[in-house]
């Protein structure tokens, strides 16, 4: 299977000679004020090492040779307190079976709500920005207040450790107050975001069996308003379990909806400071859920401390960030990047939230945000960088971003041309921080260092504390070829387990049956020379041509690229079909013969698709995915009720032209 797969990445060209261009590196004599900088001098007082600063290999080598020393390590620079000690860091069973800190208790929310010499009471928390709306901003004494009142609201409604809370809600500042509310009493957080499906919402948090609903009436996008109090009482009346609902007038301040707590009254209490009630080190935060655009979507549970240690390390080694960095990601609640950016607040920064269309009124509008707010860290997608190419806008000359230090992206690879467009559009001095992981860890594992260059088109690195690897079918490791992406050590934010998986064995199908004694997360990769990596695609999806295989990553990254071409998705079914979305008043036959000759030239003949098909969209998640395997299957003859939810897309009826192929073909 990999070994086939090498040989597509020689036909394409996708070797790692020559070298690519360094686009970015590390400015030496700013490295030692760095996090990571001053986390390795820490380490090395602390451990009796002698590990340069500028060398990331090396740390990252002791980091998973030495597991336990090394999240202890983490813990003790962040000043993460433990209200119980730990016995041991680790008790290192393999990745399945690892246990981390036991006997350990915390509390998240303490943490990202702490008041220091760093953080005081008036340094700022949250600046939450609204589509037609006045943007509001909370320090975090103001913050801590506002959650203490949250927190007594929730005691009245009978919420209590163990208990769960879920929210119909977007990107806001009351999001972030009901979840550290949440948090704070040792209850279970789970969120969805305004523009689910009624259905899609029950399917969810009916696998929950909460306690207490916060929804919105309502949020805008792209200038148009959308009243969703009649899904609001639905979802109320469906989910088993649930005996309060909350009603934030998001929309109108006049909104009701029968049997619901207003948000003015849940926060109607005297109320001066929150309470922290500790919680073992695994005891669940959040419950993210997938997709569900197969099934019932698989609800991914992740604990106080795996997630606190995770994000500590992320957030201020790799990406830089400390008290006074302004920290923005665009994301909605119902996608892990907003439990991601939250995070911002552990450790000290000040988390810049978004609500609305980001291209509204036009593609410039992130980009002015990052000039207003001066914006250290934005991040966005791969999709939205494309998409400001094509637009040909120019934000590094149309504002000033020179505080803009990094740009992160992630939702699917960011083609060269998209590391090249950064910097020549937006500036030379910016980190492209392009990252992968997903929902299953909520974080990324394949990133950036603020000591290592930025390559044109990779990945720089694996992350600290984890051993990812390229592998062939007998689990060897692989450089410069094809392989299975997976990972040999645990981690500490890897799901605590699937809710309603008493026995484990729906989490050990996911990730672990395949390739015993690893995490095999789905991905064709290729792991460099220099330790950078390249993303191929799902392997799940891959194309196979004369027995050659090829993710579908590379493939996009050419017919994306393509001017008069929005979107596109293919899939092999015996033939290789590449599905089209096409400009307006562009026609197929504008596209088509250039878009074959590119591919041709940039992979290779056999990955000339067979035929061309042009729809109105792509269907794709609720979170931006190209649903690639479902409609593949569709394509193959199986039943699409039993594929896929149309309440898990974007656009239901984007799969009616696949359903209707599907019944012509043979």
């Amino acid at each position: 299977m990999v070994n086939e797969a090498t040989e597509s990445i020689k036909a394409s060209g996708a070797t790692a000679h020559p070298t690519p261009a360094v686009l970015w590196s590390p400015n030496v004599d700013a490295l030692p004020t760095t996090e990571i900088a001053q986390f390795t001098e820490f380490l090395n007082q602390k451990h009796g090492l002698e590990i340069p600063i500028d060398d990331y290999v090396q740390l990252h080598e002791w980091s998973i040779n030495n597991l336990g020393e090394f999240w202890q390590s983490v813990a003790d620079f962040a000043e993460i307190n433990f209200t119980t000690s730990a016995t041991t860091p680790l008790i290192n069973d393999g990745v399945e079976h690892a246990t981390w800190f036991p006997g350990a208790t915390l509390n998240y929310a303490e943490r990202a709500l702490a008041i220091t010499g760093l953080t005081p009471e008036d340094s700022a928390a949250i600046i939450a920005i609204r589509e037609g709306a006045p943007t509001t901003e909370f320090s975090r004494g103001e913050l801590r207040a506002q959650v203490a009142c949250a927190q007594e609201g929730l005691r009245r409604l009978g919420v209590v450790k163990d208990d769960r809370v879920v929210a119909l809600i977007p990107n806001c500042a009351e999001a972030v107050v009901a979840f550290l509310a949440t948090a704070s009493l040792g209850a279970t957080w789970s969120s969805c975001s305004p523009e689910f499906g009624a259905d899609a919402v029950i399917d969810r948090f009916s696998q929950l069996e909460p306690t207490v609903f916060i929804a919105v009436d309502g949020y805008r996008y792209g200038g148009k308003e959308f009243d969703v109090t009649k899904t609001v009482t639905e979802i109320a009346k469906k989910v088993s379990g649930l005996r309060e609902t909350v009603l934030i007038p998001y929309l109108n301040e006049q909104a009701h909806v029968e049997n619901t707590v207003p948000w003015r009254e849940l926060l109607d209490n005297a109320a001066e400071a929150p309470t922290f009630t500790p919680v073992p080190f695994e005891h669940p935060l959040w419950v993210l859920f997938s997709s569900g655009t197969t099934g019932m979507p698989k609800g991914i549970v992740q604990g106080h401390g795996g997630i606190l240690l995770e994000h500590a390390k992320s957030l201020r080694l790799h990406n830089n960030l400390k008290p006074g960095s302004i920290f923005f990601w665009f994301t909605t609640t119902g996608w892990m990047m907003w439990n991601y950016l939250v995070s911002g607040l552990t450790v000290g920064a000040t988390v810049v939230l978004f609500d609305g269309n980001p291209v509204y009124p036009d593609m410039r509008r992130l980009w002015s945000l990052a000039e207003e707010y001066q914006i250290d860290l934005m991040g966005v997608s791969a999709p939205f960088i494309h998409a400001c190419m094509k637009e040909d806008i120019h934000p590094g000359s149309q504002f000033n971003l020179k505080r803009l230090s990094t740009i992160g992206s992630t939702g699917a690879p960011l083609s060269p041309e998209g590391f090249n467009w950064i910097a020549q559009e937006v500036g030379h001095h910016i980190q492209i921080s392009s990252i992968s992981g997903g929902t299953d860890v909520c974080t990324a594992f394949l990133t950036s260092a603020p000591n290592l260059p930025i390559w044109l088109g990779e990945l720089s690195c694996a992350a600290l504390g984890v051993d990812v690897r390229s592998v062939n079918d007998h689990n060897e490791p692989l450089i410069n070829e094809v392989g299975e992406l997976v990972i040999t050590t645990p981690m500490p934010s890897m799901p605590v387990s699937f809710w309603n998986d008493a026995d484990g064995s729906k989490l050990h199908d996911a990730y672990f049956a395949d390739i015993p004694g690893v995490w095999r997360h789905g991905d064709w990769c290729v792991e460099t020379e220099r330790g950078s990596f390249k993303l191929l695609g799902r392997s799940d999806a891959t194309l196979n041509r004369g027995g050659v295989r090829m993710g579908t990553a590379e493939f996009y990254q050419v017919s994306d690229a393509m001017e008069g071409v929005v979107d596109s998705l293919v899939v092999d079914v015996d033939e290789l079909i590449c599905f089209l979305v096409l400009a307006e008043s562009m026609q197929l036959a504008d596209v088509e013969p250039a878009l074959r000759t590119r591919i041709r030239k940039a992979l290779s003949p056999r990955h000339v698709p067979d035929e061309f098909i042009v729809v109105d969209a792509i269907p794709k998640t609720l979170n931006g995915k190209k649903c690639e395997v479902p409609i593949k299957r569709i394509l193959m003859g199986a039943d699409p009720k039993s594929v896929i939810n149309p309440d898990s897309l974007q656009d239901p009826d984007s799969l009616a032209p696949f359903i209707a192929l599907a019944a012509q073909r043979p």
